[in-house]
């Protein structure tokens, strides 16, 4: 038998979210599971009961409750799920309004900045009322060509507040990456930065978005983020905005979030192209809301009082799935820079500085650190630090 190499105590076990939801089940089906297994048997066994009690325990936001938690069990892929609810993703992802920290953001080479929860309405209501008088609404595409920075996720949020589609790109990809993506789905509005930072170094976008544009002609207006460059020249690029100009100029704006079946699309992601063109995959804003909030809250065992970061670009699933943990209210960290810039020990100096309790990464990128000798544990005060996932290769 392997060798046990890490037990939670009976007090983490009973404060954990998975313990709260077995005891919920037990109460509601008259079941007495006291461990994980049993549990999950029974979720699989089960499933119309486990996931109309999951919705519950998280507390999804409709504005039409659901006629059927699903249709036909057997039915799998094609089974509809949760007929007749009417929801909006951003609407679950924003019903926190308060002072706590929503985003923490550590740009490569540069001091964190913050954005509190009460900060993060404000600044999608503005962009999702700009967007609104653009003429984007629902069934449209917003992609982002942006590095993981706050505006991202706050163009995300006020795209699919109107029920719009959002997909991104890191802008490290190249034209033709970006087009055999972006050239499949149409876009009507493209977020970009003026540039990103690369192990120290300042790299221009904006020089590919003009290339790109041309091959895009369904795209009506550019918006313009400053990071590299507060006021990039954005003269050679046709519908071409900056960010402030954008953006309402309002504040205290109320989001008229749109209700939506539970299977509207919300992201489109893609496939790695390695086989041909990258394959388009359509997730549904209840889908991808419900599923990521039971990997966060159930096996995750995020909270409010979380500070959840993931290593990640925005073209890896991974960014979306953190986006999500807004939901729970936690404190997102978000980065953008290379993870050995500049020493190898980066992302956990970080961690210890921004006291990160939940942090993911890549497998490649935890071998890298075994590579360069990196020992976090021994080098940085990690005491904050009670989970690290890691995924993908």
């Amino acid at each position: 038998m392997a060798k046990l190499l890490w037990k939670p105590s009976e007090e983490q076990i009973k404060n954990s979210n998975m313990y709260r939801f077995m005891n919920v089940i037990n109460e509601k089906y008259h079941q007495n599971f006291s461990e994980f297994e049993p549990l999950y048997q029974w979720s699989i066994e089960n499933i119309a009961d486990f996931w109309e009690s999951f919705w519950e325990f998280a507390d999804l936001i409709a504005s039409k409750p659901y006629e059927q938690v699903i249709d036909d069990v057997t039915k799998m892929p094609g089974a509809r799920w949760f007929s007749g609810a009417r929801l909006n993703f951003a609407q679950n992802l924003l019903r926190f309004r308060d002072d706590q920290v929503a985003l923490i953001f550590k740009g490569e080479g540069q001091q964190s900045t913050k954005m509190t929860y009460a900060e993060l309405y404000d600044e999608v209501a503005r962009l999702a009322k700009s967007l609104k008088s653009a003429g984007v609404q629902a069934g449209d595409r917003v992609v982002g060509f942006m590095p993981n920075m706050p505006a991202t996720i706050v163009a995300m949020l006020a795209a699919t507040s109107l029920g719009a589609t959002w997909s991104s790109c890191s802008p490290d990809f190249g034209i033709k990456g970006v087009l055999d993506r972006f050239g499949q789905i149409q876009p009507k509005v493209l977020f970009t930065a003026n540039g990103y930072s690369f192990k120290g170094k300042k790299m221009d976008s904006l020089a590919r978005i003009a290339d790109i544009l041309e091959k895009l002609p369904s795209i009506e207006k550019v918006v313009v983020v400053p990071y590299t460059d507060q006021n990039a020249d954005i003269s050679a690029i046709a519908n071409a905005v900056h960010y402030k100009d954008f953006r309402s100029s309002e504040s205290g704006l109320e989001i008229e979030f749109e209700q939506l079946p539970f299977d509207h699309p919300l992201y489109v992601m893609y496939s790695s192209g390695t086989t041909g063109l990258p394959k388009c995959m359509v997730q549904s804003a209840g889908g991808i809301l419900v599923h990521h909030l039971k990997e966060l809250i159930l096996h995750t065992d995020l909270k409010r009082e979380d500070t959840i970061f993931y290593f990640s670009t925005c073209g890896w699933m991974m960014w979306n799935w953190l986006a999500s943990s807004l939901a729970v209210g936690a404190t997102l960290v978000l980065f953008d820079g290379n993870p050995f810039h500049p020493h190898p020990g980066a992302l956990w100096e970080m961690a210890q500085d921004e006291k990160i309790t939940v942090f993911g990464t890549s497998a490649g990128y935890i071998a890298a650190l075994i590579n360069a000798g990196v020992k976090p544990g021994k080098t940085y005060d990690l005491s904050a630090l009670r989970a690290v996932l890691s995924t993908g290769s």
